[in-house]
């Protein structure tokens, strides 16, 4: 089955769905109105009237110039999100994209799923989409465009469902049209019924191959999107915003897009940019990194949220778009039969991305392990995510102190708040030579008064005591 999605309002929507409560709003093509929203025609507004009446009419309504490059962008976005249900994703232009979804039915439960999930989503990015299904993919955009939202399994019920549709699904030149209408012809059964080689005379074979096409009769072989290696959305704002979080309404349905685009690829991004782009053509960068890569649109979201609530924009934005430059493998997580120890394991991951966009990448960092044993020397600061080699040395503390605090001996023990019982050592540390800092050391565990564990160590050859290090 094919299943069509068309956006009658692709035009005006690409506009109006960076904004939740946008104000009337209307398209204008050669000083006239292309499209209008519902909140302009309640004051009158229609399409193909001069600017100056509709202003008339609606003194707040504002215009866009019609964007037909716009419109071609936004449906490959559409073809590139729709890539995700079936590698069969065509082009039907102006306003549509079109899916081979014969194989695809099972994966995703049956047909009733898969068009819950479809129509859920393209809501989640501001599309008003019309879905139509039928076992050619000519005789399913016609159906979506005439409204019929009907899903044709059997190739027996498509000629007796199409004929009863307008002579408009076609989508001639408006001569022809007037010429069908003239002679009573106002459905596509009406067309049928008439002599074929007459209408090939009169209106070209073009006409009845179209219709053969939709029937069935003839193939209609299609050339399948590709999806590109790089994502990137844009949304125009109807209006220019001046506060950051009110972008998070137009941020989530390029997110939404996003993850659509990425589960097509298989893949996911560890990291992905707002562009925010001003009124001088300047733009402002928000760029969000992870841990690892992921395509969880919930999860990116609240980033974004993160990151816009700490945002101060220095100039109004009037056009945001998503970036993501590399798309990277994504690998599937091993679920157990039973939870381990009864519980779930914490995501400290979507932890760290958390902390990472409300505070700033360079407030949260790591700790990597270096080759060295000199204690002191044996870490240095990281990125989190990065894999670090596990340390070949004898127990650690966590908590290493910034110069190692000198202990009172007293009676052979060393003491710090109070006298100190040694549990294990000496661990024996000499090393540095080579660059002027070396260390002669006998490291041992101790345990205070009050049960707590640190680490201390003596000087070789009769030195002090010193504190260095306290477990956790």
């Amino acid at each position: 089955m094919w299943i069509a999605i068309r956006l009658p309002q692709l035009p005006l929507e690409i506009f109006l769905r960076g904004s939740s409560t946008p104000e009337p709003f209307a398209l204008e093509e050669r000083h006239r109105v292309f499209a209008c929203d519902g909140k302009a025609r309640s004051r009158g507004v229609r399409a193909g009237m001069a600017v100056s009446a509709a202003l008339a009419l609606a003194p707040g309504l504002r215009f866009a110039q019609r964007d037909p490059a716009a419109e071609t962008e936004a449906l490959l976005g559409l073809a590139g999100w729709a890539a995700q249900f079936t590698p069969g994703v065509a082009l039907e232009f102006p306003d549509a994209v079109l899916l081979d979804a014969a194989g695809s039915l099972k994966l995703f439960g049956g047909l009733a799923p898969l068009l819950g999930r479809l129509r859920r989503e393209l809501a989640q990015m501001g599309w008003s989409a019309r879905l139509a299904g039928a076992p050619t993919p000519r005789g399913a955009y016609w159906l979506a465009f005439a409204g019929s939202e009907r899903f044709v399994d059997s190739a027996i019920e498509l000629e007796p469902t199409l004929t009863a549709l307008p002579v408009a699904v076609l989508r001639c030149d408006g001569e022809t049209l007037e010429a069908l209408a003239a002679i009573g012809v106002r459905t596509v059964g009406e067309l049928l019924a008439l002599p074929r080689g007459g209408v090939a005379r009169r209106f070209g074979q073009k006409l009845l191959d179209s219709l053969d096409r939709a029937l069935g009769r003839l193939p209609d072989p299609r050339n399948f999107y590709v999806s590109p290696a790089r994502f990137r959305g844009a949304l125009s704002l109807p209006s220019e915003v001046v506060q950051a979080e009110a972008l998070l309404f137009a941020a989530k349905r390029l997110i939404v897009q996003l993850c659509g685009f990425l589960a097509a690829r298989s893949g996911g991004a560890q990291r992905f940019v707002f562009r925010l782009k001003h009124r001088d053509r300047a733009a402002t960068e928000v760029a969000i990194g992870l841990v690892s890569p992921s395509r969880d649109a919930g999860h990116f979201a609240l980033l974004a949220r993160e990151r816009f609530s700490n945002l101060a924009l220095e100039q109004p934005v009037r056009e945001i778009a998503l970036e993501v430059d590399e798309v990277l493998p994504l690998a599937g997580r091993n679920l157990g039969l039973l939870l381990e120890e009864g519980k779930p394991q914490g995501d400290w991951e979507r932890l760290l991305e958390r902390l990472r966009a409300r505070l700033g990448a360079e407030a949260v960092g790591g700790i990597a392990v270096q080759p060295e044993h000199r204690p002191e020397r044996a870490s240095a600061a990281a990125d989190p995510g990065a894999k670090q080699p596990q340390p070949g040395f004898g127990e650690r503390p966590m908590w290493l102190l910034n110069r190692p605090k000198p202990l009172e001996e007293i009676g052979a023990r060393p003491h710090h708040e109070g006298p100190l019982e040694l549990l294990a050592g000496p661990e024996r540390i000499e090393s540095g030579w080579w660059d002027g800092g070396d260390v002669a050391r006998d490291y041992f565990i101790a345990r205070m008064q009050n049960e707590a564990l640190v680490w201390v160590y003596r000087e070789r050859g009769g030195g002090g005591w010193y504190l260095h290090g306290l477990f956790a």
